[in-house]
């Protein structure tokens, strides 16, 4: 038992690791933590096969926290999710403004006249005067977010639409517009 549980240890714990670092949605962090609970239980297994304390008590503790990842992203997060799905559906069924979850546009890919993802939404920024978008911040990733360049634009060249978000823009025309800088973003942001 203690070495099986010596092999899924490890591997568990670099699995969920991946799988919550990468930031996939409430499914798949949740997941991730599923994986980091049967992880921090190897590990537990493996502490009290070798008489080690310290690693069994801050396992323990840390499968209490994975519980708690579970029950926020499978459980609370993915209700969440759920409802704003619903919204968007029954606003397009019914004489209503349609409607898209805030939260789904951090992280959505960005698709440009051509068909080809521009980048990733980083984020959004909104008009505190009547709660509209201004603008949206997009990413083209660079390497595992080394290297990305950020990119401001404007609401009025981005659609809501379908599954996606669309813009007329191309990744070149994005990246000639010249990069903003991660800690300082723009007060106002114009179509080009």
């Amino acid at each position: 038992m203690e070495s099986i549980a010596g092999w899924i240890a490890p591997a568990a714990t670099m699995i969920a690791a991946m799988m919550t670092a990468a930031n996939l949605g409430a499914r798949i962090t949740g997941w991730g933590f599923v994986v980091f609970v049967a992880g921090s239980i190897s590990w537990c297994v493996v502490a009290l096969a070798s008489g080690q304390d310290n690693l069994l008590w801050s396992n323990a503790f840390l499968t209490l926290v994975n519980v708690v990842g579970v029950w926020r992203w499978l459980g609370r997060k993915a209700r969440y999710e759920k409802g704003s799905r619903a919204a968007e559906a029954e606003s397009e069924d019914i004489d209503a403004p349609s409607l898209i979850a805030f939260g789904s546009i951090a992280g959505a890919k960005l698709i440009g006249a051509d068909g080809q993802a521009v980048g990733s939404i980083v984020d959004g920024m909104m008009r505190r005067r009547d709660g509209r978008l201004a603008y949206v911040v997009v990413t083209d990733e660079g390497v595992a977010g080394i290297g990305e360049q950020l990119y401001a634009v404007a609401v009025e060249e981005v659609s809501f639409g379908g599954d996606q978000l669309t813009t007329t823009l191309s990744a070149s025309e994005l990246s000639r517009r010249g990069p903003i800088e991660a800690g300082s973003w723009p007060a106002r942001v114009t179509a080009s």
